[in-house]
């Protein structure tokens, strides 16, 4: 049971797999609406995995010498929460109107369980999940056919969860682990979505925006000024207060000097998520970085003005080649993380740097990609004082050499602009480190994993009427 009961929501645990719309019917258009979503209620779905964990929880309590009977209350459980909108996953075959299938998953991993023992002023952590970013550890909660760019429907859905949330944040659960009833407090941190989903929660504008970070107020060009000094400034709280100041432009200002003061808050945040930075989505965007000025230099930008697209195309299509050829890497539509991870490599440098012409431009990019592979570890690793200690010292000072690389090499592609990872990755990971002691644990990894099975599941396992679908998987 939960004390205080929980708000809004209803006292029964025995539910199951429940409709996602709540009954909110009327606003569906063109689709059955009992069809779109489907989920479990939070707080069932929560109580649900701490039982699979107890054997781990009273371990946990027998490894650190704390009496199980003792411990009964001041237990607190952190959660990971994980959003990602799914392209196209329509039916290949079958018919029925051909809608444009997207769908979105949310959901939920347990990152960790401390307990304060009575009397104790430390938290002692008894469980840590050792693979945060597996699909194995990651548990969904809520699967729905709505394009992720569809915000009233997308905010009808989750609207639910976020109020269940909000209700747990002000209760204790008491549940019975291991024989005796105990209390368990819950934090949750909303750190697996990318960055388009963070702006859409946030209220944020759109990824191509002036305003280039969801962390803090920079503006593009600034960013690309200033490289790496920038502190977090950004908040759900913050966002809230501004969109207000948005919707009454209390000092009657024009709509320029409005959006100034607001630094790009246009909508209203529906859900509060940290501010970090997706180590996937950051291996990605970086690399898709890197993928472009491979092809600038294999066509030496830096001494035209504006190539032609027929210059540009044969450029990426020599790059193409090359990479096919030496390391098997073949072009992909979409940047995705294999890839990434292929392309930002010693061996992919130095297959480039064979069509690059002048050496100095070679040495320039053996360089960036050192200090990058130097950074990367930093936000890629789940503990990472525990598995790159001397690279976490040095991240300051190798961003600042790769910040001035850029600024003077390759100048060319960073004059008053720069790519939101880019400025993320040189400006705010040692910040968030200590803060939060990783960035590679929080990351989206093990819901994009899920989003595999997913995919598998509704193919392979699923009944095909749309009213069972959802709940199959």
């Amino acid at each position: 049971e939960w004390q205080p009961a929980l708000k809004n929501v209803s006292s029964s645990w025995d539910v199951g797999i429940i409709d996602g719309l709540s009954g909110w019917t009327s606003f569906v258009d063109d689709v059955p609406a009992e069809t779109i979503a489907r989920r479990f209620r939070y707080d069932v779905a929560l109580v649900s995995a701490l039982k699979d964990l107890e054997e781990d929880i009273m371990e946990g309590l027998r490894e650190r010498g704390l009496d199980d009977s003792t411990c009964t209350s001041g237990f607190t459980v952190v959660v990971k929460e994980s959003c990602d909108g799914m392209g196209d996953v329509s039916e290949k075959h079958g018919s029925g109107p051909p809608v444009p299938e997207k769908a979105v998953r949310f959901s939920f991993t347990i990152m960790s369980i401390s307990v304060r023992a009575d009397g104790g002023d430390d938290a002692v952590t008894i469980f840590q999940e050792q693979k945060p970013n597996s699909e194995l550890s990651c548990r969904p909660l809520c699967l729905t056919f709505v394009d992720e760019s569809d915000h009233e429907t997308l905010t009808a859905i989750l609207g639910p969860v976020v109020a269940e949330r909000k209700a747990m944040l002000d209760s204790r659960l008491i549940l019975s682990v291991g024989g005796l009833l105990r209390s368990f407090r819950f934090s949750f941190r909303g750190t697996g979505y990318d960055e388009k989903m963070v702006r859409e929660m946030e209220g944020l504008e759109a990824s191509g925006s002036t305003y280039v970070c969801t962390l803090c107020d920079s503006t593009r060009a600034e960013a690309s000024e200033n490289m790496v000094l920038h502190s977090i400034t950004r908040s759900h709280g913050e966002n809230l207060e501004r969109y207000e100041i948005w919707r009454t432009n209390p000092f009657s200002e024009s709509a320029d000097e409005l959006r100034d003061r607001v630094k790009g808050v246009s909508a209203k945040p529906f859900m509060e998520t940290q501010t970090t930075l997706d180590a996937l989505h950051c291996d990605i965007g970086n690399a898709t970085e890197f993928y472009k000025i491979f092809q600038d230099e294999i066509g030496e930008v830096f001494l035209k003005n504006s190539p032609s697209r027929e210059e540009r195309r044969r450029w990426r299509s020599a790059l193409d080649k090359q990479l096919r050829n030496k390391m098997k890497l073949k072009p992909v539509m979409r940047m995705n993380g294999n890839f990434a991870r292929r392309l930002m490599t010693r061996e992919a440098v130095e297959a480039v740097c064979e069509l690059v012409p002048s050496e100095e431009r070679r040495e320039a990019l053996r360089k960036l990609m050192e200090l990058y592979l130097q950074m990367k570890p930093v936000w890629r690793s789940t503990f990472p004082a525990r598995d790159c200690p001397d690279q976490l010292c040095r991240y300051s000072y190798n961003s600042q050499q790769f910040a001035d690389l850029l600024s003077t090499t390759f100048k060319y592609r960073y004059d008053g602009k720069i790519t939101n990872y880019l400025h993320k990755t040189l400006a705010h990971v040692p910040e968030i480190i200590e803060r939060d002691g990783s960035i590679g644990a929080w990351a989206s990894e093990g819901n994009e994993s899920g989003n595999k099975l997913f995919r598998r599941f509704r193919k392979m396992d699923a009944r095909q009427s749309k009213a069972f679908e959802l709940e199959d998987v």
